[in-house]
């Protein structure tokens, strides 16, 4: 049973699957917003600007009605008069033409802004599946756009016949009016319906755009599986992140172990911590750590350190401090300059020893380096 719930698609989908969708050219789509918004661009545009259209197109009307005789017989004079006022009958409608583009372009912003894909474009064979066809046809999909044209045919409809019932005198009214009059009030009359189509359509897109958002956004559900899946893909699995961790942990081991032989001194616990220093007066400021390490680590640094014949010097608060605080490539704490100073020094006498300088007596390392308590983890002073 648990398996089988993870096969459903209960989960909402995800940042990266909607994304992904959409560059596929997957975006929720309203066609009945789209067309509220011609509609009542176009409605509005007349209703701002129908007296000025109606004059205009008047007076076009005219000049192709007013003609003299020789224009009647020229056709080459016929053809450029229509020309001419076929142009100013498109500057006439071009206010209209351009603000319902502008409304069928804004409609997409309201579901989700616009999407521009070459994937949607690319051909689909599926497409032509009679299969999948016939399965398209009868699916809860098609019954669901069924029902919803049939209650907006039905709400225009209602619509329109309210318009009629209600304007019904002044249509008969319009056959006893003078042209002018009549047109005028034919005009007003086709705004009223105009308008009350525009309503019923906000009604329309008022129910249809959650609907289609529901609909797009339930196709994107994703199963637990889908999920751990892409969770997997963006953060990695998480067995080839720790191992991929543990090689990098190795390489930094390694190229941490390169350095010891090339220190001046290995500061010990003597068996818990061990830290390698390096100073070269010429281009730092202090000693600085080349290599940090507690228990097999540190004991691998004190091998290294003795088969390169590196100083090795026991003073445990000094190197617990070291280790605690201070990362790999870091100068030493300020606070530990004179405790460090007490090694480099022994380090320097030794080194001198070696080197037949100082006579018979071998040097004798520092003894009870002092640290300060707020720096040694092994201090109870330490917070």
């Amino acid at each position: 049973m648990a398996e089988e719930s993870d096969l459903e698609r209960t989960e909402p989908a995800s940042t990266r699957r909607i994304e992904q969708a959409r560059a596929e050219g997957q975006v929720p789509q309203s066609r009945e917003l789209v067309a509220f918004l011609i509609m009542a661009t176009g409605v509005g545009v007349l209703w701002a600007g129908g007296g000025w259209l109606s004059q205009r197109a008047g007076t076009i009307v005219s000049h192709g009605l007013t003609f003299d005789r020789k224009a009647a017989f020229d056709p080459n004079m016929m053809f450029v008069s229509f020309q001419d006022l076929s142009l100013e009958a498109l500057i006439l409608l071009a206010p209209i033409f351009l603000f319902t583009i502008l409304a069928a372009l804004l409609a997409p912003v309201a579901m989700g802004g616009w999407v521009i894909s070459t994937k949607a474009l690319a051909p689909d064979l599926s497409r032509l599946s009679p299969i999948k066809g016939l399965g398209r046809m009868f699916s809860w999909h098609s019954l669901g756009e069924l029902v919803k044209g049939v209650l907006k045919a039905l709400l225009l409809g209602a619509i329109i016949w309210w318009v009629v019932k209600s304007e019904g005198d002044h249509l008969f009214a319009l056959m006893a009016e003078p042209v002018e009059s009549a047109m005028a009030s034919t005009g007003g009359i086709l705004i009223h319906a105009a308008m009350a189509l525009v309503g019923g359509l906000a009604i329309i897109a008022a129910i249809d755009v959650p609907f289609q958002l529901w609909q797009y956004y339930s196709r994107l559900r994703m199963t637990r599986e889908e999920l751990k899946q892409e969770y997997k893909e963006l953060e990695g699995d998480p067995q080839l992140k720790a191992r991929i961790r543990s090689q990098q942990r190795e390489i930094a081991r390694r190229r941490m172990m390169s350095e010891v032989p090339k220190a001046d001194v290995v500061v010990t616990n003597p068996t818990h911590f061990a830290v390698a220093l390096k100073y070269d007066a010429g281009s730092m400021g202090a000693p600085k750590i080349v290599a940090k390490g507690m228990n097999l680590v540190a004991l691998r640094i004190r091998e290294l350190a003795q088969e390169n014949n590196v100083p090795v010097v026991e003073a445990p608060p000094l190197a617990r401090a070291l280790h605690r605080h201070a990362e790999l490539g870091d100068q030493i704490p300020a606070l530990l300059y004179a405790a460090v100073a007490e090694v480099m020094a022994y380090v320097y006498q030794l080194n001198e020893y070696m080197a037949g300088a100082l006579g018979p007596a071998a040097p004798q390392p520092p003894a009870a380096i002092a640290v300060p308590p707020e720096l040694d983890p092994g201090s109870p002073e330490y917070a």
